[in-house]
């Protein structure tokens, strides 16, 4: 636990530690800005065509919808902001000087770097409900609640209020299994590196080439799509679907936890082998 307390202090005295938290704010507050301007025009634009099949009442465009619109916005974006510290696990005692030091303590390889890779946990976690405080709670506070309606491509999914509020927290401990497979790579990643810039940039890198590969609609990526880490981060959408598909829901889960126990394991085995230079 002393352990782990001196990594959560090191991470939670940088300044950019905050940059994240700074970003999700700035987003969140001009997406609910737009809406609070606009979102008239919004609602009219995304309901054109339904309404003439639908007979709507309330308030379309409230709270829950909102945050959704927020996590869809945000969700593939938030990767990179935890590699800008996972990333610097390693790497960045390496780069200050202090990583032999560290080792020169009585603690195994395996268990510093575990004890890094779970303060870089609990900090993800901390920006997911930094996220949801700005993003469900004040969207909710700032239009309101009611029922939803979601458009997905291929259906029209209408969610009662009643039935709204599990559903975000069931998405919300999903992308935070997502996030810790962004994180357990970005820990292998500076295990190879002196210095942060260069894991940070490659866990960036590899996300977005997974990502354009896993959205692209072509024949020759449909046979290795579904393998892809990046294919199931939004798994956590599946909870806006009526009924839920807890089977995909469940693969999509199992296949980042894979990945997440292979990055760690991969990370363990490279790191017990590195020769320490500073």
């Amino acid at each position: 636990m002393i352990l782990l307390r001196t990594e959560l202090l090191k991470i939670y005295r940088r300044p950019r530690t905050y940059i994240a938290f700074a970003i999700v704010a700035g987003l969140t507050g001009i997406i609910q800005l737009a809406l609070l301007v606009d979102g008239q025009s919004f609602v009219d634009f995304v309901m054109q065509g339904l309404e003439e099949q639908f007979s709507f009442s309330g308030k379309i465009l409230n709270g829950y919808l909102v945050t959704y619109i927020i996590l869809q916005t945000l969700l593939v974006n938030v990767p990179q902001l935890v590699s800008i510290i996972a990333a610097d696990q390693i790497s960045g005692e390496a780069a200050g000087g202090t990583l032999r030091l560290l080792l020169t303590k009585p603690i195994s390889r395996t268990r510093l770097l575990l004890t890094k890779y779970v303060a870089s946990i609990i900090y993800t976690t901390s920006l997911l409900i930094w996220l949801a405080i700005v993003g469900l709670g004040v969207s909710v506070l700032l239009f309101g609640t009611g029922d939803m309606i979601n458009l997905r491509s291929e259906e029209v999914v209408f969610l009662l209020e009643d039935d709204l509020l599990w559903r975000y927290g069931a998405a919300f401990v999903f992308a935070a299994l997502a996030m810790a497979c962004i994180a357990s790579l970005s820990i292998l990643l500076s295990v190879f590196a002196e210095n942060s810039i260069g894991p940070i940039i490659a866990t960036m890198g590899i996300v977005l080439f997974f990502t354009v590969i896993s959205t692209l609609g072509l024949p020759f990526f449909e046979q290795i799509k579904p393998w892809l880490f990046t294919t199931h981060i939004i798994g956590w959408k599946g909870f806006f679907s009526d009924p839920v598909p807890y089977g995909a829901i469940l693969r999509s889960g199992g296949i980042l936890l894979g990945y997440t126990v292979l990055f760690l394991l991969s990370a363990i085995y490279f790191f017990r082998k590195k020769d320490i230079q500073s």
